[in-house]
């Protein structure tokens, strides 16, 4: 009986592992910071177009729903969804001139995610799950590792200490940092910068393929402040943590925008 247990756990860890390796990137964001985004593009949308979102998703938040595309990722049955979350470029490459992912990515996700919900013969049970989805892509459009490297898989394989703990550059900027500064959600999303409506106009402009190759600019800068096996410390979050702020609220405007185009 012990014997067949520990057999069982152990495929478990081996199912685990390999699921994994086919993601290609870590967790996105993190809870946190994911929740933030929704929370932000919830101050940016009319009244009108809050009501049409509540009562779509049965009264839950985009906060709420923003982690979602994540919380499937153990689900076997949605795995065809997993590299939805990332777009992994060479240096040389831009979003047009890269080699596209048969499976889909990150571009291609948010397009399926808002041709579902502004087609009228969509069931409202595939309007919903493309909703939490999209919430959940445009955050991770955003975080800029998850529009990394090829070869490290986004910085998944770029290892890095973090106050001295094992950790890899993705983590850190998904959630290592957001974590150490110890805001919750609802507190980030309330000290945001101030902006004019002129700035926030100026950050919507442009496509979601514009704003992959936006952030990949960001994660070649990324990939600049940091030596393989380096401690990132108190210098690193002073450094950077005021681009993973201004990420958030960016992502939290954009989808804003993006949601206003759908329901609007």
């Amino acid at each position: 009986m012990k014997t067949r247990i520990i057999y069982v756990l152990a495929l478990l860890f081996i199912t685990t592992i390999s699921f994994a390796k086919d993601v290609g990137n870590g967790d996105d964001w993190g809870n946190t910071g994911h929740r933030a985004v929704g929370e932000i593009a919830n101050k940016h949308l009319s009244k009108r177009i809050k009501r049409k979102i509540r009562k779509l998703l049965n009264g839950q938040s985009l906060a709420m729903v923003s982690t979602y595309a994540d919380d499937i990722k153990s689900d076997k049955a949605y795995r065809k969804y997993s590299t939805w979350h990332y777009v992994n470029l060479n240096d040389d490459e831009t979003y047009q001139t890269s080699k596209k992912n048969p499976k889909g990515d990150l571009v291609t996700g948010i397009a399926k995610c808002k041709a579902v919900l502004m087609d009228d013969n969509a069931s409202r049970e595939d309007k919903i799950f493309h909703l939490k989805m999209l919430v959940h892509l445009i955050g991770d459009l955003h975080q800029p590792m998850h529009v990394g490297r090829v070869s490290d898989r986004g910085g998944n394989d770029f290892k890095v200490k973090w106050f001295y703990k094992g950790s890899n550059m993705h983590r850190v900027w998904d959630s290592e940092m957001i974590n150490s500064f110890n805001m919750t959600y609802t507190e980030l999303a309330s000290n945001t910068d101030v902006l004019s409506k002129a700035q926030i106009k100026s950050l919507q402009k442009g496509t979601i393929v514009d704003w992959v190759n936006e952030s990949k600019g960001l994660a070649q800068e990324i990939y600049g402040s940091a030596k393989s096996d380096e401690n990132l410390r108190y210098r690193y979050m002073y450094d950077h943590f005021e681009t993973v702020r201004k990420q958030l609220q960016k992502g939290g405007i954009r989808l804003a925008k993006v949601l206003t185009e759908i329901f609007g």
